[in-house]
Protein backbone atom coordinates (compact mmCIF):
# COMPACT_ATOMS: atom_id res chain seq x y z
CA UNK A 1 0.00 0.00 0.00
CA UNK A 2 0.92 3.50 -0.85
CA UNK A 3 0.05 7.14 -0.52
CA UNK A 4 -0.89 7.03 -3.71
CA UNK A 5 -3.29 4.12 -3.52
CA UNK A 6 -4.64 5.28 0.06
CA UNK A 7 -5.98 8.67 -1.44
CA UNK A 8 -7.34 6.52 -4.74
CA UNK A 9 -9.66 4.68 -2.28
CA UNK A 10 -10.03 7.50 -0.46
CA UNK A 11 -11.31 9.65 -3.55
CA UNK A 12 -13.86 5.76 -4.13
CA UNK A 13 -15.15 5.39 -1.06
CA UNK A 14 -15.41 9.44 0.18
CA UNK A 15 -15.96 11.36 -3.33
CA UNK A 16 -17.86 14.41 -2.37
CA UNK A 17 -15.22 14.98 0.83
CA UNK A 18 -13.13 18.52 0.44
CA UNK A 19 -9.41 17.21 0.11
CA UNK A 20 -8.42 20.89 0.08
CA UNK A 21 -9.52 24.60 0.39
CA UNK A 22 -7.51 27.06 -1.44
CA UNK A 23 -8.19 31.02 -2.24
CA UNK A 24 -11.67 30.44 -1.40
CA UNK A 25 -12.33 27.37 -3.64
CA UNK A 26 -13.06 23.84 -2.29
CA UNK A 27 -11.28 20.94 -4.15
CA UNK A 28 -13.26 17.01 -3.53
CA UNK A 29 -10.83 13.99 -2.93
CA UNK A 30 -13.14 13.17 -6.34
CA UNK A 31 -11.64 16.35 -8.58
CA UNK A 32 -8.09 15.81 -6.53
CA UNK A 33 -7.84 12.54 -7.82
CA UNK A 34 -9.22 13.19 -11.34
CA UNK A 35 -6.49 16.30 -12.02
CA UNK A 36 -4.05 13.73 -10.67
CA UNK A 37 -4.77 10.56 -13.45
CA UNK A 38 -4.76 13.51 -15.93
CA UNK A 39 -1.57 15.50 -14.92
CA UNK A 40 -0.18 11.40 -14.52
CA UNK A 41 -0.94 10.58 -17.90
CA UNK A 42 0.31 14.41 -19.28
CA UNK A 43 3.82 13.27 -17.66
CA UNK A 44 3.57 9.76 -19.81
CA UNK A 45 3.17 11.58 -22.45
CA UNK A 46 6.29 13.57 -21.98
CA UNK A 47 7.88 10.79 -21.88
CA UNK A 48 8.61 10.96 -18.08
CA UNK A 49 8.67 7.38 -16.88
CA UNK A 50 9.16 5.13 -14.03
CA UNK A 51 12.50 6.18 -11.92
CA UNK A 52 12.83 9.89 -13.57
CA UNK A 53 13.31 13.05 -11.37
CA UNK A 54 10.79 15.64 -11.88
CA UNK A 55 12.13 19.27 -10.29
CA UNK A 56 9.13 21.45 -8.79
CA UNK A 57 9.60 24.90 -8.11
CA UNK A 58 6.11 25.52 -6.59
CA UNK A 59 4.82 26.85 -3.48
CA UNK A 60 1.79 26.52 -1.46
CA UNK A 61 -1.08 26.02 -4.23
CA UNK A 62 -2.76 23.19 -5.92
CA UNK A 63 -0.39 22.40 -8.52
CA UNK A 64 1.94 21.34 -5.97
CA UNK A 65 -0.22 18.73 -4.55
CA UNK A 66 -1.11 17.74 -8.08
CA UNK A 67 2.10 17.45 -9.41
CA UNK A 68 3.43 15.35 -6.61
CA UNK A 69 1.13 12.71 -6.60
CA UNK A 70 0.98 12.92 -10.39
CA UNK A 71 4.77 12.34 -10.07
CA UNK A 72 4.30 9.32 -7.49
CA UNK A 73 1.58 7.87 -9.43
CA UNK A 74 3.82 6.88 -12.86
CA UNK A 75 6.74 5.90 -10.22
CA UNK A 76 8.78 9.14 -11.03
CA UNK A 77 10.89 11.19 -7.98
CA UNK A 78 10.11 14.32 -7.00
CA UNK A 79 12.91 16.94 -6.29
CA UNK A 80 11.06 19.99 -4.66
CA UNK A 81 13.08 22.82 -4.66
CA UNK A 82 12.39 25.77 -2.14
CA UNK A 83 11.27 28.72 -4.69
CA UNK A 84 13.16 31.47 -2.81
CA UNK A 85 16.88 30.10 -3.61
CA UNK A 86 18.66 31.96 -5.96
CA UNK A 87 19.29 31.25 -9.80
CA UNK A 88 22.67 30.05 -8.45
CA UNK A 89 21.23 27.62 -5.53
CA UNK A 90 18.58 26.36 -8.34
CA UNK A 91 20.85 25.41 -10.52
CA UNK A 92 22.52 23.39 -8.55
CA UNK A 93 19.98 21.35 -7.19
CA UNK A 94 18.53 20.92 -11.03
CA UNK A 95 21.78 19.78 -12.59
CA UNK A 96 22.63 17.51 -9.14
CA UNK A 97 19.44 15.78 -9.42
CA UNK A 98 19.45 15.09 -13.11
CA UNK A 99 16.25 16.28 -13.33
CA UNK A 100 13.72 15.07 -16.74
CA UNK A 101 11.28 17.75 -16.41
CA UNK A 102 10.65 21.14 -14.18
CA UNK A 103 7.02 22.12 -13.07
CA UNK A 104 7.49 25.83 -12.18
CA UNK A 105 5.29 28.82 -10.92
CA UNK A 106 4.92 31.10 -13.91
CA UNK A 107 6.96 33.75 -11.58
CA UNK A 108 9.62 31.47 -13.16
CA UNK A 109 8.88 31.91 -17.12
CA UNK A 110 11.98 33.93 -17.54
CA UNK A 111 14.41 32.02 -15.78
CA UNK A 112 13.24 28.93 -17.54
CA UNK A 113 13.59 30.72 -21.14
CA UNK A 114 17.44 31.28 -20.08
CA UNK A 115 17.79 28.37 -18.94
CA UNK A 116 16.14 25.90 -21.88
CA UNK A 117 19.58 25.62 -23.21
CA UNK A 118 21.77 25.25 -20.49
CA UNK A 119 20.31 22.22 -18.73
CA UNK A 120 20.80 19.06 -20.76
CA UNK A 121 18.97 16.45 -18.36
CA UNK A 122 16.00 18.68 -19.08
CA UNK A 123 13.68 17.83 -21.61
CA UNK A 124 9.99 19.26 -20.46
CA UNK A 125 9.40 22.38 -18.78
CA UNK A 126 6.10 22.97 -17.03
CA UNK A 127 4.72 26.33 -16.16
CA UNK A 128 2.03 26.63 -13.63
CA UNK A 129 -0.41 30.03 -14.49
CA UNK A 130 -1.62 32.08 -12.17
CA UNK A 131 -2.81 34.94 -14.30
CA UNK A 132 -4.28 35.13 -18.09
CA UNK A 133 -0.62 37.02 -18.54
CA UNK A 134 1.00 33.79 -18.21
CA UNK A 135 -1.24 32.12 -20.66
CA UNK A 136 -0.77 34.83 -23.56
CA UNK A 137 3.28 35.01 -22.67
CA UNK A 138 3.53 31.23 -23.03
CA UNK A 139 1.28 31.96 -26.48
CA UNK A 140 4.40 34.17 -27.40
CA UNK A 141 7.22 32.19 -26.91
CA UNK A 142 9.29 31.19 -29.75
CA UNK A 143 8.35 28.08 -31.74
CA UNK A 144 11.78 26.53 -30.40
CA UNK A 145 10.98 27.16 -26.77
CA UNK A 146 7.07 25.98 -27.46
CA UNK A 147 8.30 22.32 -28.05
CA UNK A 148 9.95 22.43 -24.39
CA UNK A 149 7.78 25.07 -22.44
CA UNK A 150 4.07 23.44 -21.45
CA UNK A 151 1.20 24.44 -19.97
CA UNK A 152 0.09 22.75 -16.77
CA UNK A 153 -3.50 24.10 -17.16
CA UNK A 154 -3.82 22.85 -20.79
CA UNK A 155 -2.15 19.41 -20.01
CA UNK A 156 -4.49 19.06 -16.89
CA UNK A 157 -7.64 20.31 -18.82
CA UNK A 158 -6.93 18.77 -21.79
CA UNK A 159 -5.48 15.28 -21.27
CA UNK A 160 -7.75 12.31 -21.23
CA UNK A 161 -6.90 9.94 -17.93
CA UNK A 162 -5.03 7.17 -18.94
CA UNK A 163 -1.92 6.62 -17.12
CA UNK A 164 -0.06 3.50 -18.20
CA UNK A 165 0.26 0.96 -15.23
CA UNK A 166 3.13 1.00 -13.09
CA UNK A 167 4.68 -0.89 -10.95
CA UNK A 168 5.99 0.74 -7.82
CA UNK A 169 8.60 -1.31 -5.08
CA UNK A 170 8.55 0.35 -1.46
CA UNK A 171 12.59 1.02 -2.16
CA UNK A 172 11.71 3.00 -4.81
CA UNK A 173 13.13 6.43 -4.86
CA UNK A 174 9.59 8.57 -4.00
CA UNK A 175 11.13 11.73 -2.97
CA UNK A 176 14.88 13.73 -3.23
CA UNK A 177 14.74 16.44 -0.55
CA UNK A 178 17.74 18.65 -0.62
CA UNK A 179 19.11 19.71 2.77
CA UNK A 180 22.25 22.12 2.88
CA UNK A 181 25.48 20.54 4.16
CA UNK A 182 28.53 21.28 5.91
CA UNK A 183 30.28 20.86 2.70
CA UNK A 184 28.87 23.95 1.57
CA UNK A 185 26.61 22.08 -1.24
CA UNK A 186 23.13 20.69 -0.52
CA UNK A 187 22.79 16.94 -0.14
CA UNK A 188 19.90 15.29 -1.96
CA UNK A 189 18.07 12.66 1.02
CA UNK A 190 16.69 9.78 -1.21
CA UNK A 191 13.47 9.29 0.80
CA UNK A 192 11.38 5.65 -0.47
CA UNK A 193 7.66 5.12 -1.09
CA UNK A 194 7.77 3.31 2.42
CA UNK A 195 9.82 5.94 3.79
CA UNK A 196 6.90 8.27 3.07
CA UNK A 197 4.53 6.32 3.29
CA UNK A 198 4.90 5.01 6.85
CA UNK A 199 6.12 7.96 8.42
CA UNK A 200 2.66 9.80 7.09
CA UNK A 201 0.94 6.83 8.73
CA UNK A 202 3.11 6.27 12.06
CA UNK A 203 2.51 10.56 12.47
CA UNK A 204 -1.39 10.40 11.71
CA UNK A 205 -1.66 7.54 14.64
CA UNK A 206 0.32 9.05 17.04
CA UNK A 207 -1.68 12.65 16.37
CA UNK A 208 -4.86 10.99 16.34
CA UNK A 209 -5.11 12.33 12.78
CA UNK A 210 -8.60 11.81 11.00
CA UNK A 211 -10.96 12.76 8.32
CA UNK A 212 -13.12 15.16 10.38
CA UNK A 213 -9.44 17.13 10.84
CA UNK A 214 -9.61 20.11 9.05
CA UNK A 215 -5.61 21.01 9.08
CA UNK A 216 -4.10 24.49 8.58
CA UNK A 217 -1.34 24.30 5.87
CA UNK A 218 0.69 27.47 6.00
CA UNK A 219 4.55 25.75 6.35
CA UNK A 220 5.95 26.11 2.77
CA UNK A 221 4.73 22.92 1.26
CA UNK A 222 8.64 21.56 -0.13
CA UNK A 223 9.51 21.71 3.69
CA UNK A 224 9.43 18.27 4.84
CA UNK A 225 7.70 19.12 7.65
CA UNK A 226 5.03 20.71 5.81
CA UNK A 227 5.17 17.66 3.48
CA UNK A 228 4.80 14.69 5.65
CA UNK A 229 2.39 16.86 8.46
CA UNK A 230 0.10 19.06 6.47
CA UNK A 231 -0.03 17.08 3.54
CA UNK A 232 0.61 13.41 3.44
CA UNK A 233 -0.55 12.44 6.54
CA UNK A 234 -3.90 14.62 6.04
CA UNK A 235 -4.54 13.32 2.63
CA UNK A 236 -3.98 9.45 4.19
CA UNK A 237 -6.70 9.84 6.67
CA UNK A 238 -9.38 11.28 4.52
CA UNK A 239 -8.76 14.91 6.14
CA UNK A 240 -9.16 18.18 4.86
CA UNK A 241 -6.15 20.32 3.96
CA UNK A 242 -6.31 24.84 4.23
CA UNK A 243 -4.19 25.36 2.16
CA UNK A 244 -2.38 29.23 3.03
CA UNK A 245 -0.31 30.40 -0.09
CA UNK A 246 2.17 31.88 2.25
CA UNK A 247 2.29 32.66 6.41
CA UNK A 248 0.33 35.53 7.24
CA UNK A 249 -1.13 35.98 11.09
CA UNK A 250 -4.46 37.60 10.02
CA UNK A 251 -4.79 34.99 7.07
CA UNK A 252 -4.14 32.14 9.48
CA UNK A 253 -6.92 33.53 12.36
CA UNK A 254 -9.06 34.45 9.75
CA UNK A 255 -9.15 31.01 8.06
CA UNK A 256 -8.89 28.84 11.64
CA UNK A 257 -12.38 30.73 12.15
CA UNK A 258 -13.41 30.54 9.17
CA UNK A 259 -13.29 26.69 8.80
CA UNK A 260 -13.41 25.37 11.92
CA UNK A 261 -9.71 24.26 12.02
CA UNK A 262 -8.75 21.57 13.94
CA UNK A 263 -5.00 21.06 13.84
CA UNK A 264 -2.16 24.15 13.11
CA UNK A 265 1.37 23.04 12.44
CA UNK A 266 4.16 25.62 12.72
CA UNK A 267 7.40 27.10 13.26
CA UNK A 268 8.88 28.65 16.64
CA UNK A 269 8.45 32.17 14.38
CA UNK A 270 5.31 31.37 13.68
CA UNK A 271 3.92 31.07 17.00
CA UNK A 272 5.73 34.14 17.90
CA UNK A 273 3.59 36.24 15.20
CA UNK A 274 0.53 34.86 15.82
CA UNK A 275 1.24 35.44 20.01
CA UNK A 276 2.11 38.93 19.25
CA UNK A 277 -0.70 39.73 16.62
CA UNK A 278 -2.95 42.31 18.01
CA UNK A 279 -6.26 41.12 16.61
CA UNK A 280 -5.99 37.33 17.33
CA UNK A 281 -8.43 36.24 20.27
CA UNK A 282 -9.14 33.07 21.69
CA UNK A 283 -12.32 32.52 19.93
CA UNK A 284 -10.01 32.16 16.22
CA UNK A 285 -8.91 29.30 18.01
CA UNK A 286 -11.37 28.01 19.75
CA UNK A 287 -11.82 24.57 17.47
CA UNK A 288 -7.89 23.85 17.38
CA UNK A 289 -7.84 20.71 19.32
CA UNK A 290 -3.95 20.62 18.20
CA UNK A 291 -0.94 22.92 17.45
CA UNK A 292 2.10 21.04 16.31
CA UNK A 293 5.70 22.71 16.58
CA UNK A 294 8.75 22.00 14.95
CA UNK A 295 11.65 23.16 12.80
CA UNK A 296 13.42 24.43 15.71
CA UNK A 297 13.53 24.87 19.75
CA UNK A 298 10.23 26.22 20.50
CA UNK A 299 11.09 28.59 23.71
CA UNK A 300 9.22 27.91 26.73
CA UNK A 301 8.05 31.23 27.52
CA UNK A 302 6.78 31.69 24.00
CA UNK A 303 4.95 28.02 24.08
CA UNK A 304 3.32 29.11 28.03
CA UNK A 305 2.29 32.47 26.66
CA UNK A 306 0.99 31.47 23.81
CA UNK A 307 -0.95 28.51 25.67
CA UNK A 308 -2.13 30.90 27.96
CA UNK A 309 -3.59 33.50 25.51
CA UNK A 310 -5.09 30.92 23.36
CA UNK A 311 -5.72 28.31 25.52
CA UNK A 312 -4.67 25.81 22.84
CA UNK A 313 -2.09 22.87 23.93
CA UNK A 314 0.82 23.28 21.56
CA UNK A 315 2.68 20.09 21.08
CA UNK A 316 6.61 19.96 19.84
CA UNK A 317 8.35 17.22 17.73
CA UNK A 318 11.88 16.47 16.44
CA UNK A 319 12.55 15.66 12.75
CA UNK A 320 15.24 16.02 10.27
CA UNK A 321 15.01 15.36 6.53
CA UNK A 322 16.86 12.18 6.47
CA UNK A 323 13.97 10.59 8.50
CA UNK A 324 10.96 11.94 6.41
CA UNK A 325 10.81 13.97 9.13
CA UNK A 326 9.20 12.83 12.53
CA UNK A 327 11.33 10.66 14.60
CA UNK A 328 9.91 12.31 18.04
CA UNK A 329 6.81 14.23 19.17
CA UNK A 330 5.39 15.00 22.78
CA UNK A 331 1.89 12.24 23.43
CA UNK A 332 -1.08 14.17 22.84
CA UNK A 333 -2.71 11.18 25.78
CA UNK A 334 -0.44 12.34 28.36
CA UNK A 335 2.06 14.87 30.26
CA UNK A 336 3.60 17.10 27.53
CA UNK A 337 6.81 17.94 28.83
CA UNK A 338 8.00 21.90 27.87
CA UNK A 339 11.38 21.54 26.27
CA UNK A 340 11.19 18.31 25.67
CA UNK A 341 10.53 16.84 21.66
CA UNK A 342 8.29 14.03 23.44
CA UNK A 343 9.18 10.55 23.21
CA UNK A 344 9.28 7.73 20.00
CA UNK A 345 6.93 8.28 17.82
CA UNK A 346 4.87 4.63 16.32
CA UNK A 347 7.45 2.17 14.70
CA UNK A 348 10.18 4.71 15.28
CA UNK A 349 13.10 3.95 17.66
CA UNK A 350 15.49 6.94 18.71
CA UNK A 351 18.65 6.27 21.11
CA UNK A 352 21.39 8.64 23.05
CA UNK A 353 25.00 7.15 22.10
CA UNK A 354 28.46 8.12 22.78
CA UNK A 355 31.13 8.46 20.44
CA UNK A 356 31.37 4.86 20.59
CA UNK A 357 27.25 4.02 19.61
CA UNK A 358 27.17 2.64 23.02
CA UNK A 359 24.04 3.63 24.45
CA UNK A 360 24.78 6.16 27.56
CA UNK A 361 22.87 5.96 30.50
CA UNK A 362 19.60 8.15 31.35
CA UNK A 363 20.03 11.96 31.74
CA UNK A 364 23.69 11.90 30.05
CA UNK A 365 24.41 14.24 26.74
CA UNK A 366 24.82 12.01 23.64
CA UNK A 367 24.27 11.82 20.11
CA UNK A 368 20.81 11.31 18.80
CA UNK A 369 20.41 8.51 16.52
CA UNK A 370 17.18 7.28 14.56
CA UNK A 371 16.28 3.87 13.53
CA UNK A 372 12.87 3.06 11.45
CA UNK A 373 11.31 2.33 8.20
CA UNK A 374 11.34 5.98 7.56
CA UNK A 375 15.06 6.23 7.58
CA UNK A 376 16.38 7.45 4.12
CA UNK A 377 17.57 5.18 1.71
CA UNK A 378 21.08 7.58 1.55
CA UNK A 379 21.81 10.76 -0.45
CA UNK A 380 22.28 10.90 -3.71
CA UNK A 381 25.17 10.48 -5.68
CA UNK A 382 27.21 10.96 -2.20
CA UNK A 383 28.17 7.41 -1.00
CA UNK A 384 30.64 8.17 1.36
CA UNK A 385 28.69 10.66 2.80
CA UNK A 386 25.52 8.24 3.30
CA UNK A 387 28.19 6.20 4.88
CA UNK A 388 29.20 8.46 7.18
CA UNK A 389 24.88 9.12 7.93
CA UNK A 390 24.07 5.78 8.39
CA UNK A 391 25.54 2.85 10.70
CA UNK A 392 24.76 -0.52 11.22
CA UNK A 393 20.82 0.53 10.24
CA UNK A 394 20.81 3.87 12.48
CA UNK A 395 20.84 7.68 11.30
CA UNK A 396 23.40 9.65 13.12
CA UNK A 397 21.59 13.33 13.78
CA UNK A 398 24.98 14.77 14.85
CA UNK A 399 22.36 16.54 16.96
CA UNK A 400 22.81 16.39 20.69
CA UNK A 401 20.56 15.19 22.94
CA UNK A 402 19.81 13.45 26.69
CA UNK A 403 16.66 11.39 27.68
CA UNK A 404 14.93 11.06 30.77
CA UNK A 405 13.61 8.56 33.00
CA UNK A 406 10.15 8.95 31.44
CA UNK A 407 11.94 8.03 27.64
CA UNK A 408 11.16 11.96 26.55
CA UNK A 409 13.97 13.34 24.73
CA UNK A 410 15.60 16.74 25.09
CA UNK A 411 17.75 18.37 22.63
CA UNK A 412 20.50 20.18 24.16
CA UNK A 413 22.30 21.41 20.91
CA UNK A 414 21.98 21.83 17.33
CA UNK A 415 23.80 19.52 14.70
CA UNK A 416 27.20 21.20 14.77
CA UNK A 417 26.96 25.07 13.83
CA UNK A 418 23.88 24.62 12.03
CA UNK A 419 21.92 28.43 12.44
CA UNK A 420 18.16 27.90 11.89
CA UNK A 421 16.42 31.30 10.63
CA UNK A 422 12.59 30.89 10.76
CA UNK A 423 12.89 27.50 10.10
CA UNK A 424 15.45 27.17 7.08
CA UNK A 425 18.79 25.78 7.85
CA UNK A 426 21.38 27.98 7.29
CA UNK A 427 24.83 26.28 7.65
CA UNK A 428 27.98 28.89 8.24
CA UNK A 429 30.35 27.38 5.62
CA UNK A 430 28.22 28.07 2.60
CA UNK A 431 27.84 31.58 3.64
CA UNK A 432 31.54 31.63 4.50
CA UNK A 433 32.06 30.50 1.00
CA UNK A 434 30.62 33.43 -1.18
CA UNK A 435 31.60 36.09 1.60
CA UNK A 436 35.39 34.60 0.81
CA UNK A 437 34.54 35.17 -3.28
CA UNK A 438 34.13 38.98 -2.60
CA UNK A 439 37.79 40.77 -3.14
CA UNK A 440 37.76 42.84 -0.23
CA UNK A 441 37.41 40.87 1.93
CA UNK A 442 40.04 38.47 3.63
CA UNK A 443 38.65 36.49 6.27
CA UNK A 444 35.29 35.50 7.80
CA UNK A 445 33.22 33.60 9.68
CA UNK A 446 29.64 33.43 10.09
CA UNK A 447 27.40 32.43 13.61
CA UNK A 448 23.83 32.67 14.41
CA UNK A 449 22.56 34.62 17.12
CA UNK A 450 19.43 34.76 18.49
CA UNK A 451 16.57 37.40 17.48
CA UNK A 452 13.08 37.47 18.72
CA UNK A 453 11.01 37.36 15.45
CA UNK A 454 13.09 34.46 13.20
CA UNK A 455 14.49 32.17 16.13
CA UNK A 456 18.25 33.56 14.95
CA UNK A 457 19.96 35.37 12.48
CA UNK A 458 23.09 35.17 10.69
CA UNK A 459 25.83 37.32 11.95
CA UNK A 460 29.37 37.59 9.92
CA UNK A 461 32.87 38.18 11.13
CA UNK A 462 34.99 40.07 8.76
CA UNK A 463 38.51 40.70 7.93
CA UNK A 464 38.75 43.20 4.65
CA UNK A 465 41.28 43.98 2.86
CA UNK A 466 40.18 47.38 2.11
CA UNK A 467 39.24 50.27 4.46
CA UNK A 468 35.99 51.06 2.43
CA UNK A 469 34.46 48.55 2.02
CA UNK A 470 30.73 48.43 3.62
CA UNK A 471 28.50 46.60 5.45
CA UNK A 472 25.73 47.08 2.50
CA UNK A 473 28.13 46.08 -0.27
CA UNK A 474 28.56 42.83 1.38
CA UNK A 475 25.17 42.06 2.00
CA UNK A 476 24.13 43.38 -1.36
CA UNK A 477 27.50 41.09 -2.96
CA UNK A 478 25.42 37.77 -1.02
CA UNK A 479 22.05 38.44 -2.13
CA UNK A 480 23.12 37.96 -5.45
CA UNK A 481 24.60 34.43 -4.32
CA UNK A 482 22.84 33.05 -1.64
CA UNK A 483 18.66 32.99 -0.43
CA UNK A 484 17.37 35.89 1.54
CA UNK A 485 17.16 34.32 4.43
CA UNK A 486 20.96 33.52 4.77
CA UNK A 487 22.22 36.61 4.30
CA UNK A 488 24.15 37.86 7.39
CA UNK A 489 21.72 40.59 8.99
CA UNK A 490 24.52 42.25 10.71
CA UNK A 491 28.31 42.75 9.79
CA UNK A 492 30.67 43.05 12.39
CA UNK A 493 34.55 44.09 10.95
CA UNK A 494 37.34 42.52 12.96
CA UNK A 495 41.59 42.73 12.80
CA UNK A 496 42.04 39.40 12.92
CA UNK A 497 39.62 36.35 13.62
CA UNK A 498 40.55 34.25 16.98
CA UNK A 499 42.07 31.47 15.56
CA UNK A 500 43.79 28.20 17.28
CA UNK A 501 47.20 26.84 16.74
CA UNK A 502 46.61 25.21 13.40
CA UNK A 503 45.22 28.13 11.89
CA UNK A 504 41.15 26.93 12.57
CA UNK A 505 39.07 29.93 12.75
CA UNK A 506 37.48 29.28 16.53
CA UNK A 507 33.75 30.09 16.15
CA UNK A 508 33.27 29.29 19.80
CA UNK A 509 35.22 32.34 20.72
CA UNK A 510 33.18 34.88 18.59
CA UNK A 511 30.33 33.35 20.35
CA UNK A 512 31.23 34.29 23.37
CA UNK A 513 31.99 37.62 22.34
CA UNK A 514 28.68 38.37 21.39
CA UNK A 515 27.11 37.08 24.49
Amino acid sequence: MSLVTHVQQRALQNPDKIAYHFMGKNTTYAEFDQSVERFATALQSLGIVKGDHVGFLLGNSPHFLISLYATMRIGATAVPINPIYTPEEISYIIKNSDAKAIIALDAFLPLVEKAAGVFSSVENYVICETDQATTEKLAALPNALKAKVKSFTFLVSTTEPNTSPVEVSPDDNAVILYTSGTTGHPKGAMLTFNNIYSNARDIAEYLTINTDDRVIATLPVFHVFALTVVVNAPLLMGATILLVPKFSPQDVFKIAKEHKATIFAGVPTMYNFLYQFPEGNVEDFSTLRLAISGGSSLPVALLHNFEEKFHVRISEGYGLSEASPVTCFNPIDRDRKPGSIGTNIVNVENKVVNELGEEVPVGEVGELIVRGPNVMKGYYKMPEETENAIRDGWLYTGDLARQDEEGYFFIVDRKKDTIIVGGYNVYPREVEEVLFGHPGVIEAAVIGVPDPNFGEEVLAFVVKKDASLTEEQIQAFCSEKLAKFKIPKRIEFLEELPKNTTGKILRRSLKVQTV
